[in-house]
C-alpha cells in the first residue's frame, strides 16, 4: 500500500473545494452536488497515477455503494461500503438515492467538506432519522439475495437479524430482504 499511499496524500493536498453549486427547491437550500465532488478531485487524483471508482450493489430497498481507488501501480483502496435507504421504490427514488450516496461516498472516502454546512439530505433526514453504516450488514444482505432455497434463506435471516443488534431500522430492512427472497424463491 505504500504507493497508493504515497500518491493519496500528495492528491489531497491539491484538493480543490467542493462547491455549493446546485439548490433544492423544495427546500429552498444550496448543497453541493456529485459532479462537483468529482470535478473538486479526479484531477488531482488522476496526476497522482489514481483512478477513482464507485461501485453499487443492488439492494431492494435502496442503494449501496463504494468508492475505490485503483493506482497504477496495482495497487487498490476500497473505502467501504455505504447503503442508504432509497425514499420511493420506483426509479425516480432510486436514482436520487444513487446519486446521494454516490457523492456521500465520495466525500467521505476523500475527506471532503463542503465550504459550508451543506443541508441538501433534509428529505432524507426527515423520513430516515438515522443512516447508518453497520459492518458487515450489507454482506447479509447480500447472503440474503443469494440464497438459493429455504434453508439457505432461513439460515442468512437468522445471521443477519442478530448482527443488527437490536437496531431496529437495519432489521426492518433484514426482514424486508427476507420476505422478498421468500416471495422469489416461492415464484421459481
Amino acid at each position: 500500500m505504500k504507493n497508493i499511499a504515497t500518491a493519496l496524500v500528495q492528491a489531497q493536498k491539491a484538493f480543490a473545494p467542493a462547491l455549493k453549486n446546485a439548490v433544492n427547491p423544495h427546500f429552498r437550500s444550496k448543497y453541493v452536488d456529485l459532479a462537483s465532488c468529482v470535478e473538486s478531485v479526479v484531477g488531482s487524483l488522476n496526476e497522482n497515477g489514481i483512478f477513482l471508482f464507485q461501485t453499487t450493489t443492488e439492494h431492494p430497498d435502496g442503494v449501496i455503494c463504494e468508492t475505490s481507488f485503483l493506482h497504477e501501480s496495482g495497487e487498490r483502496l476500497d473505502c467501504g461500503k455505504l447503503f442508504f435507504p432509497a425514499p420511493k421504490h420506483d426509479p425516480q427514488g432510486f436514482m436520487s438515492c444513487l446519486t446521494y450516496i454516490r457523492r456521500a461516498s465520495l466525500m467521505a472516502a476523500t475527506g471532503q467538506a463542503p465550504a459550508s454546512e451543506d443541508d441538501d439530505g433534509n428529505s432524507a433526514t426527515r423520513q430516515y432519522q438515522v443512516i447508518k453504516t453497520v459492518d458487515g450488514l450489507t454482506d447479509h444482505l447480500s447472503a440474503i439475495n443469494a440464497a438459493a432455497d429455504e434453508p439457505q434463506l432461513i439460515k442468512a435471516f437468522k445471521e443477519g437479524y442478530a448482527a443488527c443488534k437490536g437496531d431496529e431500522a437495519w432489521q426492518n430492512t433484514i426482514i424486508k430482504a427476507k420476505d422478498a427472497m421468500k416471495k422469489k424463491l416461492g415464484a421459481v
